[in-house]
């Protein structure tokens, strides 16, 4: 698999950060995200198999076959355990991969997590697209084209239909890890109503919504993304942190 890698030096005592695209896309569609997270944590944007520059299988993977691909990743660069960011078809291969491969996952963030079980159909996903094109950047539309192309219209059709006929919602009662689901108040894709059931139904799920954000936040508001991020990964460790000089000083 290929992947990008930040080089900024960060404290040792921070998990790793990997961030997983979305249907289609590629490591390409983080750099945004990943700039901004680049100089406070150590962060890795891996091509899923059959997407980017990473080998493209004969036939595209399923959805546990990604997870199962993610873990090998991890397992083969020694990451032993990480906090994961996944945008759309990424949060279901992140939700597999947590109850496949708990030990791999400290935390997960769900942004834009798909599919919403009332608008399953292919046709209702692919319209979702065209309506959130206005209120994303521009050079997405380039990035995503070029990513498309990379791939092949056959392998997108078939993860889409791996992606579609997955069951996110029901899963997501047994990840135990803590898990924040992100959604942009101008997501068409992923209705409120979805992603609040989602949070909900997560046992240590959690909900940030960023105003006038639509699909891909990642790419398109990244400040926004990475404030949401950092205050989940730091402000948790500060606090206990703070618990421990106390016990300490008792």
């Amino acid at each position: 698999m290929h992947a990008r890698v930040s080089v900024n030096s960060v404290p040792e005592d921070r998990l790793p950060v990997i961030l997983v695209h979305g249907l289609g896309m590629s490591s390409r569609y983080m750099i945004p995200l990943a700039e901004h997270l680049a100089p406070h944590l150590r962060v890795y944007a891996p091509d899923l198999p059959g997407f980017g520059l990473s080998d493209k299988p004969p036939q595209a993977l399923t959805v546990r076959q990604l997870a199962d691909a993610l873990a090998a990743w991890m397992q083969a660069l020694g990451l032993e355990r990480a906090a994961l960011v996944g945008n759309s078809l990424g949060c279901e291969v992140l939700v597999e991969l947590a109850l496949v491969h708990p030990q791999l996952v400290d935390r997960l963030v769900l942004q834009g997590p798909t599919p919403d079980p009332e608008a399953r159909g292919i046709a209702r996903q692919v319209v979702g697209f065209f309506l959130i094109a206005p209120f994303e950047r521009w050079s997405l539309a380039w990035v995503a084209l070029t990513d498309y192309a990379r791939s092949g219209i056959r392998r997108y059709l078939q993860t889409l239909r791996s992606m579609v006929d997955n069951h996110i919602g029901e899963k997501a009662s047994r990840v135990s890890q803590p898990t924040l689901v992100v959604w942009g108040t101008r997501d068409y894709i992923v209705p409120y109503a979805f992603v609040t059931s989602l949070a909900a139904s997560l046992p240590r799920g959690q909900l940030a919504v960023i105003p006038d954000a639509a699909h891909g936040i990642n790419y398109s508001h990244p400040e926004a993304f990475t404030t949401v991020l950092l205050h989940s990964f730091l402000h948790r460790k500060r606090i206990l942190r703070q618990k421990t000089y106390l016990s300490n000083s008792i």
